[in-house]
């Protein structure tokens, strides 16, 4: 079938849509971060910051503004401006649910993202940005000392993920309803010249999808399980398992849960060390020709998004050093390198539509003029040189996020310990019943945490009424009305016998 059965001219909307879209169609998002990572890398955060600024100059901070700020602003120790400027993110992210919540199935409402490219539609981040997003805030409140907090982000966690599962659930319906209707049948494997192997290596494909992550799953556990909530810190460990079988810490984080507070001594401290390593993969754009139908076969240039791992996000350590005498071993427990791929291979069929019925508009739109001739034809030749600049993938990701995250476990005295990360080495104070160490290696740096103390006995005091269930939209789940129960008959009362 068709894309387009009558030859409509598209070339007003285009040139519209190109002129009130500005700079940002051409804006390599790319480019620009290259050069915040590698300040990052050469332990200049002050001057990355500035970098930052000068990038969004124009005012409109949008989601990834906040993203890229809040972990400069981690990098730098600010825990609270850092989760300052990703409560700002996160307002955007809700924005973004409840919309979604209301216009599931909708995947192809932006008229921009159809007619110029996918620049212009608002970045609303990927599925694992969304949910890292609370990971990285509930870290920002621990390492400040707020275990409360860092529960309700960690609940959030939970609740997020749910609700992106419900709308790729319909996104993916109505796509693969539009994409039957006009007759796309391609697939990335199809394209062409298109590295088919970064999406569609067994560690990518072997993802249950590219949201969960087993650390955000541990950490929930360990949280839980500081705060004593030992009901809520086993589906923590429990998903963990699942989403990275067989990886023995976290097995133990199940299988010792119950036995843990027993075998802790009071001046001792149960210490989690968090080990991130690399940036995550960038995003750059590459143009393909693929078949088009639009009155007849033709074969366009489209162009697509692909990801490049950091060259050092292999190079993590494997090992903690305690004192100058312990070795603890480290396990790679999430890669955000691997989880961004499984994400774009699932955003994939979605980018082709939207690419096929772009080329496809233009086509139709530079036939109807250079079908009319004179000063027409003209229009059509500058309209097609317009579209063979913009047409571009969506080069936007968070990319400060690291490239891999490994942790390891061990109770110790509290008290000051020398912690040996590589060759860098920091005196760390701890205390507490719990504490997390949370060490950043990026470029030639690394960066460290400072604890704040951990929780001496449970925080958490159970509200008194249980809050009721609600539907995903926020309202409350009707109950059906109880039957009346049936009144039972008295007895007559005996008179005594005198």
């Amino acid at each position: 079938m068709p894309l387009f059965t009558r030859p409509t001219s598209l070339a007003l909307p285009i040139l519209l849509t190109i002129t009130l879209s500005g700079c940002s169609v051409m804006r390599s998002y790319d480019n620009e971060l290259k050069q915040t990572v590698d300040l990052v890398g050469q332990g200049q955060i002050d001057q990355a910051l500035t970098q930052h600024e000068a990038n969004n100059t124009g005012g409109d901070f949008d989601l990834l503004y906040y993203l890229e700020k809040g972990e400069l602003l981690r990098l730098k120790s600010q825990y609270k401006d850092s989760a300052g400027a990703w409560l700002l993110a996160d307002q955007k992210v809700n924005e973004w649910e409840n919309e979604a919540k209301v216009r599931a199935g909708a995947i192809l409402e932006n008229v921009g993202a159809v007619l110029l490219n996918d620049k212009t539609r608002r970045y609303d981040g990927h599925d694992y940005e969304k949910v890292m997003l609370s990971t990285r805030l509930a870290l920002d409140h621990l390492s400040a000392g707020d275990w409360n907090a860092a529960r309700t982000e960690i609940k959030k966690t939970h609740e997020r993920e749910a609700i992106i599962a419900e709308i790729n659930a319909k996104d993916t319906e109505a796509l693969e309803k539009e994409s039957k209707e006009k007759g796309i049948t391609t697939t990335f494997k199809d394209l062409n010249g298109y590295p088919v192997e970064t999406l569609n290596s067994a560690e990518v494909t072997t993802l249950k999808n590219g949201y969960q992550s087993a650390f955000s799953h541990y950490l929930a556990g360990f949280v839980y399980e500081a705060l004593n909530e030992q009901g809520l810190a086993s589906p923590g460990y429990r998903q963990a398992i699942e989403l990275q079988p067989n990886i023995k810490i976290l097995e133990d984080g199940l299988a010792t849960l119950e036995s843990r507070p027993s075998l802790r001594k009071p001046n001792e401290t149960d210490v989690l060390f968090v080990v991130e390593s690399g940036a995550a993969p960038a995003l750059s754009s590459v143009t393909i020709p693929v078949p088009v139908i639009v009155s007849n076969l033709g074969v366009i240039p489209i162009s697509f998004p692909v990801l490049h791992s950091d060259p050092s996000h292999t190079l993590q350590p494997s090992t903690v050093g305690i004192d100058g005498k312990d070795t603890l071993p480290l396990a790679g427990v999430t890669s955000l390198d691997t989880m961004s791929k499984r994400a774009l291979r699932d955003d994939m069929p979605g980018i082709i539509v939207r690419g096929v019925l772009r080329a496809a508009a233009k086509a139709m739109s530079q036939k109807a003029l250079m079908d009319q001739g004179g000063g027409a034809a003209i229009a059509g030749i500058a309209l097609n040189i317009a579209n063979v600049i913009t047409e571009s993938a969506d080069e936007r990701t968070w990319r400060t996020l690291p490239a891999t995250i490994s942790i390891a476990r061990m109770t110790l005295p509290s008290g000051k310990h020398d912690i040996a990360i590589g060759s860098s080495k920091q005196s760390i104070d701890i205390q507490g019943s719990h504490a997390i160490v949370v060490t950043r290696l990026l470029g030639n740096q690394v960066y460290w945490s400072q604890p704040a103390f951990g929780p001496q006995m449970p925080v958490y005091t159970a509200p008194s009424a249980i809050e009721p269930a609600k539907n995903i939209d926020g309202s409350a789940i009707k109950k059906s009305p109880a039957k009346p129960k049936k009144k039972k008959a008295k007895k007559p009362v005996q008179q005594a016998q005198g």
